[in-house]
């Protein structure tokens, strides 16, 4: 069967100069484009890509957004296009994820390509969930800037959520689920993650399921045992375990 594959870059003649090389190859079949992060995401759960050209600095959800977006078992084969600095290369070697350095000629493109067929050939995903998730582990460290938004699905198609919306987080097995308002969006991560990217001082974790937006808290009130009772502006509740208790300070004076 021929390869799908998917390009992705803000830049209409970055695409289209991918899209003129992988055309003539004979073992790739249909060819995705995707403007953006966010479509990218939508791309690769309906149409399921083999291999992706990924842009890593892209306006809204970057290259790194998509990889995080998606869990390691629906990820593609990902051929990284980026004009980052060293560390990324080194991180991508590493990982066994290859890259290609702007500004690209069609040489480089030519052994991206014939690597990752390669790597589609020998193992469709054997061991790529463990690399991935090395290779997660890194960009995190590298970039742990604040959380401002995040990807969620919508009823038609994905969209950025604007955490200042976002009333509280709750744990429900594999993923969290944020309430805003009278919404509400699954994302396949853990609380413990998302805390990790979180502003302290706009987000609160009050159990081991929870975590609060200070701004949408209407009262605390004593429970018992040391316990207290979190009760939001949309008149939801939430218990401040004893574990927690330190955390109490950040809710103001």
């Amino acid at each position: 069967m021929k390869l799908k594959v998917l390009i992705v870059d803000d830049e209409r003649p970055a695409r289209t100069k991918v899209r003129r090389f992988v055309t003539a190859d004979p073992d790739i079949g249909q060819i995705f484009e995707a403007p953006d992060g966010v479509r990218a995401v939508d791309v690769i759960r309906e149409e399921s890509p083999d291999l992706v050209f990924l842009d890593v600095q892209m306006p809204g959800l970057d290259g790194f957004g998509v990889v995080e977006a998606l869990p390691p078992d629906a990820l593609p084969h990902v051929v990284f296009v980026t004009a980052f600095d060293d560390y990324a290369v080194r991180a991508f070697d590493v990982h066994a994820v290859d890259y290609v350095m702007k500004p690209f000629d069609v040489e480089r493109l030519a052994r991206a390509l014939e690597r990752a067929k390669a790597a589609i050939t020998s193992r469709r995903n054997n061991g790529e969930a463990a690399r991935v998730d090395r290779l997660l582990a890194d960009i995190r460290r590298e970039r742990p800037e604040r959380l401002e938004r995040l990807l969620v699905q919508g009823a038609e198609r994905s969209l950025l959520l604007p955490l200042t919306r976002v009333d509280r987080l709750e744990s429900a097995r594999n993923y969290v689920v944020l309430h805003a308002g009278r919404e509400s969006f699954r994302v396949r991560s853990t609380l413990d993650r998302l805390e990790q990217r979180l502003d302290p001082k706009r987000f609160v974790r009050v159990s081991r399921t929870a975590i609060v937006n200070v701004d949408r808290v209407a009262e605390l009130k004593p429970w018992s045992h040391g316990d207290w009772v979190v009760v939001l502006s949309d008149g939801a509740k939430l218990r401040l375990s004893r574990t927690f208790r330190d955390r109490l300070e950040r809710f103001g004076p």
